[in-house]
This record gives structure tokens, C-alpha cells and sequence, in this order.
């Protein structure tokens, strides 16, 4: 028994030394420097039953992009209502040289496997010959865009972009807006003022699968007119507007807030009877819709100060 005694006082004191060093022990969890990343599907021919997967595989992330239809689900822009899609906002991952893969979106787990990206430095418009680097730095936004037809015989082939969205803060009472032309013409497009109808801003000329530089323009609805050899007529859209900060919300971008970059994607019509992608009347011509860019810096009425 006596043994037996000092056994348990000696378990109580290694137990009750435990419990007052305890609090005082503090882990430290490293903050991992971090990138903003977002994909755009452009592939007019192709898709899973869902889409295309862009995943880094490099390292176990919950950043994947799954699921994303051509024209990343949106069917409409040209209306001031429509103010974008989760499918379109960047997300986290892990800064430096990350390799990634495109799959098929599926769940069939043999189309699912099939990867399409197979080649090329994401710097600039190439021809793919094999997998994918994206070299990421900490703290920047970068866009990567997947276009042209997949399938066997087709005349354009699948082409990877990617580029960091480096657009500043446009100024007091200002915002920036471009052009993003996804579609295998040359486009032309002004923004104009919806009230008043003075042009905003002209973008003459940006040529198939470029993006054009930024103009900044006062803070106002804008309404864009489109034309090309590829458009019927002249294809309009009424950027996304923004909507300001309150107490406990931020501002969401658009022509309206300062601060705010906004671009207009020209996209192109599917291909005509290819099964994996939509091929619903909205799908059947080119369309303009509208993504945010940049977001306004937070300001005092976006916290309880």
C-alpha cells in the first residue's frame, strides 16, 4: 500500500505540473505566404460532365477550381444586375514555382483522369507539349485562361495564358476598366457613359485571345458596345456597377466604386454540335459578361472603428 501511495503522488504532482506549464506552452502556426489565383474556361469544345478541374498538385491545398463550365458559368452580363460569378473570384494558394494540372470534370473517374493541359510555361499564348508551371508571388493576383478546341482535328488547339493582375488603386473618385477578348477575331469596343452617352474610354483593335490595357475613367455606369467580324450587329453590356462598404460588409467592385478594376470578357460561341458543352441559345453567340479585378481598399465603415 505504501508503494502503491507514493506511485499516486507521484502521478498527481507530474499531473498537476502538466496542467500549470500548460497554458504558458503557446503554438505557433507559420502564416504560409500567399497568391491569389482564378481560372477562366474558354475551351469551346470540350468539357466533363461539369467542366474543367484547374488543382494544383504539387501540395494539398483547398484551393481547386472545380467544376467550371465555359464562360465559367454565366450566361448573362448585360445587365446591371449581374454582378459576377464565385466561379470568377480568385483564390488562395501557396506562393513560388506551383505546378498544376487541367482535368475533365467528372464523375466518371476515367474521364476525370484525363488531363488537358499538356504543356507550355503559363507566360503567354503557346502551344501546349506538356504539364504546367505557374511561378506565384506572394501577395499578387494572377489569371489563368484556358482556350481553343480539344477535340481530334480541330484548327485552333487548346492554349494556356496566364498573367499577374498588376492594376494599382485608379485614384480618388476613379476606376479601371479593360477588355478581355476570348473570341478568334479582332474586336472593337467603347464604354460609354449610360447617362449622358459620352464615350469612356476606346478599345480599338484587340486582337484574338488578348487582353488590352486598362483605362481609367470617373466613377459612372458604364454600357460597352462590341463589334467584330464574329458578332452579329454590335453586342452590348452594361458593366458590373458595385455596390459601396457599410458597417460590416465591404464595397463589391464595380464602375461605380472608386478603387475598383473591372474587366468586360468577350467570349465566343461553343462549338456547333459538340456535346460537352452547352449548346442553349445563350451559348450559341458570342457574350459579354463582367468580372471584378481589383477590390477597393477596406475603409473605416467596413469595421466598428
Amino acid at each position: 500500500m505504501r508503494r502503491i501511495f507514493k506511485l499516486s503522488m507521484a502521478g498527481f504532482a507530474a499531473a498537476l505540473a502538466s496542467a500549470c506549464s500548460g497554458p504558458e506552452q503557446v503554438t505557433q502556426t507559420p502564416v504560409v505566404p500567399s497568391s491569389g489565383v482564378r481560372f477562366i474556361n474558354a475551351v469551346t469544345d470540350t468539357g466533363g460532365a461539369t467542366g474543367l478541374d484547374f488543382r494544383f498538385v504539387d501540395k494539398v491545398e483547398n484551393n481547386a477550381q472545380a467544376g467550371i463550365l465555359v464562360r465559367n458559368s454565366p450566361v448573362s452580363g448585360d445587365t446591371p444586375t449581374w454582378i459576377g460569378s464565385t466561379k470568377l473570384e480568385y483564390k488562395n494558394a501557396a506562393a513560388g514555382a506551383r505546378y498544376f494540372k487541367i482535368f475533365l470534370s467528372d464523375t466518371n473517374q476515367t474521364v476525370a483522369s484525363t488531363v488537358m493541359n499538356k504543356g507550355g510555361v503559363a507566360t503567354t499564348n503557346t502551344v501546349l507539349t506538356n504539364d504546367t508551371t505557374l511561378n506565384l508571388v506572394a501577395g499578387k493576383n494572377y489569371t489563368v485562361i484556358m482556350y481553343g478546341e480539344a477535340r481530334t482535328g480541330s484548327a485552333n488547339g487548346l492554349h494556356l495564358i496566364a498573367f499577374e493582375e498588376a492594376q494599382g488603386d485608379p485614384g480618388v473618385g476613379k476606376a479601371a476598366i479593360r477588355i478581355i477578348n476570348l473570341t478568334p477575331t479582332t474586336i472593337n469596343a467603347t464604354a460609354n457613359a449610360t447617362t449622358g452617352g459620352a464615350t469612356l474610354a476606346t478599345f480599338a483593335g484587340v486582337t484574338a485571345y488578348t487582353v488590352s490595357a486598362y483605362n481609367v475613367i470617373d466613377t459612372t455606369t458604364v454600357t460597352y458596345n462590341v463589334t467584330g467580324a464574329g458578332i452579329t450587329g454590335t453586342l452590348s453590356g452594361v458593366a458590373m456597377l458595385g455596390i459601396p462598404n457599410t458597417v460590416d460588409q465591404p464595397a463589391v467592385p464595380g464602375t461605380r466604386i472608386a478603387g475598383s478594376a473591372v474587366t468586360g470578357i468577350v467570349w465566343p460561341r461553343t462549338v456547333a454540335g459538340a456535346t460537352t458543352v452547352p449548346q442553349t441559345a445563350a451559348f450559341n453567340a458570342p457574350l459579354m459578361s463582367f468580372i471584378w479585378d481589383r477590390r477597393p481598399p477596406k475603409g473605416c465603415s467596413d469595421v466598428l472603428c
